[in-house]
């Protein structure tokens, strides 16, 4: 019986039996308010008995032998503060689990390692998709879960049990099932085994059947109407657009260029930014859309979603000279550093979808509010761009999304575009001031080292396209925080908060950052900096990789003993980890003439190569560094006084070249390493270019530079 049959079984069987339990008097010591984040310290005046997880906790279920209650959430996730008000404030609840578990409470942003492996074993055993509130409860002695869901409610609705009276089920089930439940155990473990991909071959090729076959499915997959990939509920999916346009890019020089990925590209940006998952007033991006048409959202904001988001509409404005693009490039941006980053330089996690206990509350309107707000001509102007003129869109208000185009409203108004731009504007303006003196959502102010590195290089590449020194600064600040508090005696640290660095860091970590490097080098050169990419792959390669099968886990050789080793290939919310190491390893690689970098960067590829093969579209990042192997990235060394090679490095960032580095080095730097320090000042300023293993003699001129790049292209 495999681990899905067997579970089904149990949750059949707890799910059908109900039973209320007479609650006791707890002695409740809440332990959470001890932690840095910000969702644990939200338990800590609830009368459960939470623990963090940890070796007090795990020790005391062994020793009484009784069942974990793990609870994983996060601070900006609706449902979870829905299951906290309902179950985990009520005292009778609270009670229950008290007598009848060891409670703990997880951040699932803390530990991505947790909450990777139990959503993974949530979906083994309910043959349903996981999410948060994650619900589950484990064996004591092996933290080997027997039954879970999601939320629960504190009535029976949805389908669903009472939580109190699901509690005194599972508690039964544990006590009277203990063989059934060892059965399953072992099933599952089983499961996990499998979860690892076949060995690789090597003498499998890499080719590019992998990157034909993604273009196939997902143009199968593409909503041709409101862009994205599939229906509702529809989620931003940057990796995979940045492939469209990547593979777009690939082929401007063939007779008959993809034009259609581009298409598939830059629809679904446009109708993201002009949708309601972009907040019109403020800039960012909300989770997700909870329909096809991208008009209302989930409105928490997520780090880690803007920065992947931030480079990629500054990509596309680089590679299609669309201002439309460059504008909400900009408005992210500029909503990045007006909210999110802390005096301290790092970039906080997120904010809430709720305020004042509701959902999208900060951002909704009623009608009579804005026209209280507006003279006559920006109302109509306003009501007309996003929608008031039609019916209430969300709970009786309006959520605001693009509705008609400026060119319309111009039309009719018998104005310029331009004109109706600045009404609109200076509207928005006038929104933006009365929304914030609005309850705010809640913000977690947390910096998460992963999270931060996407912003870091999402600003990056802003800086580059929109030409702005304050998003440099940014980025700079954010990666010295970053080194200067999470950085260890040759180790990262996870998460900071309150002057408290603590928790491993992760695969993510490491690849993400070294990543965030890399862009960032490309605005200023620093060799501090380029030693700190160094040394970030030198641990990643030391402590997460499979020196057998090759790729590298989740978690390092030294992390805590968990019931699983993670080690995947595929995207996810985030990019993946392997897949941002590929090609990390690969450019330094080529960048250093570090063959190392190259082989270990090519032993990730064969890794992954099974699940790449069957579900492309699934491994978009993994799909770039497979690029990269086979087309290497192009690499442009200027050598020059600062403010010259800054001159021209401006000037060559007006094109679009997915497959490029360039390297802004002073004439005055020095000990540069490996294949670096061969690209040596001139008495002008000059530009080598390599390709793959070689380089050329230096370029002496920036119009003969800008020729030899565009042909062939990069």
């Amino acid at each position: 019986m495999d681990a899905a049959e067997t579970g089904s079984s149990i949750v059949t069987r707890i799910l059908a039996e109900a039973r209320v339990m007479q609650p006791g008097d707890p002695s409740v010591t809440n332990r959470l308010a001890r932690e840095t984040s910000p969702y644990l310290k939200q338990h800590a005046a609830n009368p459960v008995d939470w623990y963090a997880w940890g070796p007090e906790a795990l020790e005391r279920a062994r020793r009484e032998n009784r069942p974990i209650l793990l609870s994983i959430g996060y601070s900006a996730c609706h449902w979870c503060h829905v299951m906290a008000h309902e179950s985990f404030e009520d005292p009778d609840t609270a009670r229950v689990m008290n007598e009848l578990f060891v409670n703990i409470k997880v951040d699932r942003e803390e530990r991505p390692d947790l909450d990777r492996i139990y959503q993974i074993a949530h979906q083994m055993l309910s043959q349903r998709g996981g999410g948060w509130p994650l619900t589950m409860f484990l064996t004591p002695d092996d933290q080997r879960p027997f039954f879970g869901g999601t939320y629960f409610p504190k009535e029976p609705r949805f389908g669903l049990p009472a939580f109190k009276e699901l509690l005194a089920r599972v508690a039964r089930y544990y006590r009277d099932q203990q063989g059934e439940i060892r059965k399953q155990n072992a099933a599952l473990a089983e499961a996990f085994e499998s979860l690892y991909p076949p060995q690789p071959s090597a003498s499998q090729a890499l080719s590019d059947a992998p990157l034909r076959k993604a273009r196939t499915l997902l143009e199968d997959e593409f909503d041709r109407r409101f862009g994205g990939f599939g229906g509702a509920p529809k989620f931003p999916h940057p990796a995979t657009i940045e492939h469209l346009l990547r593979h777009w890019h690939a082929t401007v020089s063939d007779a008959e260029p993809d034009l259609k990925a581009l298409h598939m590209a830059t629809l679904t940006l446009t109708r993201m930014a002009e949708g309601g998952i972009n907040d019109q007033l403020g800039g960012g991006f909300c989770r997700y859309s909870v329909d096809q048409y991208w008009m209302i959202p989930h409105f928490e904001k997520m780090l880690y979603d803007n920065g992947p988001l931030l480079a990629l509409y500054a990509q596309t404005a680089t590679a299609t000279g669309d201002s439309f693009f460059s504008r909400i490039a900009a408005e992210t941006a500029d909503w990045v550093l007006r909210e999110m980053q802390s005096m301290e330089g790092g970039y906080f996690s997120s904010l809430d979808a709720d305020s004042e206990g509701h959902e999208g509350k900060f951002y909704v309107w009623g009608k009579d509010e804005v026209r209280d707000l507006l003279d006559d001509d920006e109302f109509r102007v306003i009501a007309r761009r996003f929608g008031l003129d039609h019916a209430a869109n969300f709970e009786g208000k309006w959520h605001l999304h693009s509705h008609e185009s400026l060119e319309k409203i111009a039309e009719r108004d018998n104005r310029s575009v331009d004109e109706t731009q600045r009404i609109l504007d200076h509207a928005r303006k006038k929104l933006l001031s009365a929304r914030e003196l609005r309850v705010r959502p809640g913000r977690d102010e947390k910096i998460l080292t992963s999270w931060n590195a996407l912003m870091i290089r999402g600003v990056a590449i802003a800086a580059r396209s929109l030409k702005r020194s304050d998003l440099e600064v940014s980025a700079s600040r954010a990666l010295e925080f970053v080194r200067n508090t999470l950085w260890h005696d040759g180790r990262l640290l996870a998460t900071y908060k309150d002057g408290r660095a603590h928790l491993p860091a992760y695969l993510d970590d490491y690849a993400f950052l070294a990543d965030a490097v890399l862009e960032l080098l490309q605005c200023r050169w620093s060799g501090r900096d380029l030693q700190f990419a160094i040394d970030l792959i030198e641990v990643a390669l030391k402590h997460f990789e499979d020196r057998d099968h090759g790729g590298f886990y989740f978690t390092a050789d030294d992390h805590e003993q968990l019931m699983h080793r993670s080690k995947s290939f595929g995207d996810d919310a985030t990019p993946n980890g392997n897949a941002v190491a590929a090609l990390v390893l690969s450019r330094l690689g080529h960048l250093l003439g570090e063959t190392r970098y190259l082989d270990a960067a090519e032993r990730t590829l064969r890794a992954g190569w099974s699940p790449l093969e069957r579900y492309p579209q699934g491994h978009a990042t993994l799909l770039t560094a497979l690029e990269e192997r086979l087309h290497p990235v192009e690499i442009v060394i200027i050598r020059g006084p600062q403010s010259q090679a800054i001159e021209w490095r401006s000037e060559l960032a007006t094109l679009y070249a997915p497959r490029r580095l360039l390297l802004p080095i002073p004439d005055d730097a020095a000990d540069l390493p490996g294949a670096l320090a061969d690209k040596r000042s001139q008495a002008q300023t000059v530009a080598y270019v390599c390709r793959g293993m070689t380089c050329s003699p230096p370029v002496a001129s920036l119009a003969q530079l800008v020729t030899e790049l565009r042909s062939p292209a990069a």
